[in-house]
Parts: C-alpha cells; sequence; structure tokens
C-alpha cells in the first residue's frame, strides 16, 4: 500500500469511528476517497491541508423533535433533521427528504453527495441536505399542513436565501413546499422567495424544476452515448420508480425517440412490450397517488409484476431512478448480460459498490448520479437566480440552460478522467472534478 492509498485508509477508518452505525454515509465517503489517490498525488497541498477529513465532516448538524396533531386529535413526534456539510461554493442547497426510512446516516450519506453534486454543476453552491421520518403517504391535505408548519417552525431560524436553501426530495413535492414556505413567511415576515426551491411557477418557482432531474439524466446519458458515436434513437430502455425523476425521465426519453418497456415502484413492476403509456402513469401517480399495479386496469396487455426488478427485463438502457442501493451486484450482471450498453444514475447512489464494480468492469456508459442527476439542482441554482433578480423565465430558455450545464458537467467529468488516466470512467472523473472545485476554495479560505 502506497502512502497515499493509508492515508486515504485512514481518513475513512476515522469516519467510520466518528459515525458509527451509519453505513450509507459510509459507503457514499468511500466511494469518493477512494478516487482521489490520483488528485492528491497532483495536489500534494490537498493532503496537507487535510482537505480530504475536513470535507468528511459536516459544518453543521441540526436535529429537532418536530410534534404535530393528526386528524383524530393524537400528537404524533417525528424527529427533524438538517445537515450543512460544505459551504466552500456557496449557501448550503440540497432537498428535504419525508420518508420512514430517514435518520441521521441518510441525511449525511445524501449531503455528503451533494456537496459534489453541486460542485460539478459550475453553479455557486455548497451542499447539505435535511428531512424527517415523517411518512406522508395516507396522510390527509391537513395533516401534511399540520406536520410542514410544524417542521419550519424550527427549520426557519437556521435557512436563508444566502445561507442555506432546501428543496424537495422523496416525499417533499409542490404541496409540501407550498406548505413549508407559508410558514417560513408567516414567521419571519419576508416574502424571501430564494430561500426555497421547488415551489410552484405561480409563485417564484423555475419552469421546467419538476422535470429538471429527469430531463437532466437521460441529457447525460445521451451525451455518454454521443462520445461513442451512438444516441438514444430506437432504443430500449427501463427506468425504475414511477415518481417525479422516473415519470420525466421516461418523457424525455420518448422525446428523443427512445422506447421504455419498464417502470416501477415500491411493489413491483410493469412490463409493457409495446411502450409505456406516460400519460397513464402521471395519472396514477401525480394525480390519484395509487401504485403502480393499476396501470394494467387501463392496459390489459401491460404485465404487472409483484416483488419483481426492472432489471430482469433485457434493455439497452438503464435509469434507476428509484433509491439508494436498489441496483446490486447480481442485477449489474443481469444488465451486462442482456445487452444494456448505458447506465445513467437518475436517484442518489441507487447502485451498491459490487453493482458499481460490474459496471466498471465491463464496457458499458455508466453515469454516477452525482454527474447524472445534478440536473435538479442546477434548476434550482437557476430557479434561485431568477428570485434574486425578480425575473421570470420561459420554458425554452431554461431548458436550454439546464442542456447546457448537464453538456457541462459531462465535458468536465470525460476530461477529467482522461487527464487522470482513466479515460471514460465517469466515477474518477465525477469525484475528481468535484473535489478539486470545492478543495481549490477551502484551500482559498484558510483554515476554517
Amino acid at each position: 500500500m502506497s502512502e497515499t492509498e493509508a492515508r486515504i485508509q485512514s481518513i475513512f477508518e476515522q469516519v467510520v469511528q466518528r459515525n458509527p452505525g451509519e453505513s450509507e454515509f459510509h459507503q457514499a465517503v468511500k466511494e469518493v476517497i477512494d478516487t482521489l489517490g490520483p488528485a492528491l498525488r497532483h495536489h500534494p497541498e490537498y493532503a496537507d491541508q487535510k482537505i480530504i477529513a475536513r470535507i468528511c465532516e459536516p459544518e453543521r448538524q441540526i436535529i429537532f423533535r418536530v410534534p404535530w396533531q393528526d386528524d383524530r386529535g393524537e400528537v404524533q413526534i417525528n424527529r427533524g433533521f438538517r445537515v450543512g456539510f460544505n459551504s466552500a461554493l456557496g449557501p448550503y442547497k440540497g432537498g428535504l427528504r419525508f420518508h420512514p426510512s430517514v435518520y441521521l446516516g441518510i441525511i449525511k450519506f445524501l449531503g455528503f453527495e451533494q456537496v459534489f453534486k453541486n460542485a460539478i454543476t459550475g453553479m455557486p453552491l455548497g451542499g447539505g441536505k435535511g428531512g424527517s421520518d415523517f411518512d406522508p403517504k395516507g396522510k390527509s391535505d391537513a395533516e401534511v399542513m399540520r406536520f410542514c408548519q410544524s417542521f419550519m417552525t424550527e427549520l426557519y431560524r437556521h435557512i436563508g436565501e444566502i445561507t442555506d436553501v432546501p428543496a424537495g426530495d422523496i416525499g417533499v413535492g409542490g404541496r409540501e413546499i407550498g406548505y413549508l414556505f407559508g410558514q417560513y413567511k408567516r414567521i419571519t415576515n419576508r416574502y424571501e422567495s430564494g430561500v426555497l426551491t421547488g415551489k410552484s411557477p405561480k409563485w417564484g418557482g423555475a419552469l421546467v424544476r419538476r422535470e429538471a432531474t429527469g430531463y437532466g439524466t437521460v441529457y447525460f446519458a445521451e451525451e455518454m452515448l454521443k462520445a461513442r458515436g451512438d444516441s438514444l434513437e430506437g432504443k430500449t430502455c427501463v427506468v425504475s420508480g414511477s415518481g417525479n425523476v422516473a415519470i420525466y425521465a421516461i418523457e424525455k426519453l420518448q422525446m428523443l425517440g427512445a422506447k421504455i418497456v419498464a417502470c416501477s415502484d415500491s411493489n413491483g413492476v410493469i412490463y409493457h412490450a409495446s411502450g409505456i403509456h406516460l400519460d397513464t402513469v402521471k395519472q396514477l401517480k401525480e394525480i390519484q397517488r395509487r401504485r403502480i399495479r393499476n396501470y394494467t386496469d387501463e392496459h390489459p396487455d401491460a404485465q404487472y409484476i409483484e416483488g419483481g426488478q426492472v432489471w430482469d427485463i433485457p434493455c439497452q438502457i438503464a435509469l434507476p431512478c428509484a433509491t439508494q442501493n436498489e441496483l446490486d451486484a447480481e442485477a449489474a450482471r443481469t444488465l451486462v448480460a442482456n445487452g444494456c450498453i448505458a447506465v445513467a444514475e437518475g436517484a442518489n447512489m441507487p447502485t451498491t459498490p459490487g453493482g458499481v464494480k460490474v459496471f466498471l468492469e465491463s464496457n458499458l456508459a455508466y453515469g454516477p448520479g452525482k454527474a447524472a442527476n445534478a440536473g435538479g439542482v442546477a434548476t434550482s441554482a437557476l430557479e434561485m437566480q431568477q428570485n434574486a433578480s425578480r425575473d421570470n423565465w420561459t420554458f425554452e430558455h431554461t431548458e436550454q440552460r439546464l442542456h447546457e450545464i448537464m453538456t457541462g458537467i459531462h465535458q468536465d467529468c470525460y476530461e477529467t478522467a482522461a487527464e487522470f488516466g482513466s479515460p471514460g470512467n465517469y466515477v474518477i472523473g465525477a469525484n475528481i472534478a468535484a473535489f478539486r472545485h470545492v478543495a481549490e476554495a477551502m484551500l482559498a479560505f484558510g483554515v476554517i
């Protein structure tokens, strides 16, 4: 083991020791720092100033109680989180996740990833994340409103458009953002539009924000294929999930001439050999809030596979757009064996380390989430620009800016991978490119 490798291993062991039981955070840290050896050899000052160790320690971690009353009048208690991970490049920026699985380790994993995702966009954004173990599924609008108001009653004191700017994530959509902003406005007596992103375009939100993560993932996949002299036209695709990211990834894939044959939710998979009807998925998920199994009510020629995996369905392009660690080594081997040529991650860390290893050892083009799904936060930054300038951009202009940003992200990853001796390896390219952006700012600011 070289001196650089030993130093990196020591840093990781310290992270595990200081953050016990937070397996997702450990996984995210290891995935990044294992690729940074070449950067440390080229820039010994990063090691001397302990930049990696400092990046792995959040600047602030906030945990708070969220009491609220359900429709029966019973008091419920949840836990709220906000972790500001790194603000070297700008105010903390990252979503809020409302899901029963949320605990500090999940929030730190997401916040750590967000630092690098935000850096690689080239926008002036730091990285953070937040959320709660509250589950909005099955709750009435009134219950969701009361929870959001209680949550913001504590969170408001920690955020602001030049300090920390939350957005949505799993379980936090336009409804929740509206309730959160309403309470923030009520408490602070300020119409500070830029304090939250993902808002409705009717009151300060950016057009394309809803579509941005899914569209951006497809744009990244398109650029990976272009680099290989190929395109999405006519390709057979599968997309995991059927939430916001998956829906708009499917939409953009269809616009670019691809055929999507499968999508999913947490209960099972819909396989429609003739092609998924997106209007039906939107009706089920965005309006009726029903399960994907109900797709077959409208399309009896489709097949619903209870507990199935989209990765078992032969395809050329696969987009994991659901949640972390949904695609393991076995699923990755199945995709490769079935002729998959590209994977672009629409979710955060959806592929396990074993799955990533399979992809990197094959000839498949693999776009990691910190690069491929950065379109959401990039468009959040565009929303912040519009709020700051009191401006209102068209859908076409905002989408063009998104496309330009995703093309730039791909170029940065592609060129950095080649510079450090790993051409075509977007994991190394994304990690080192993003790390350098953050590290240079941290060096400039001194030991803080």
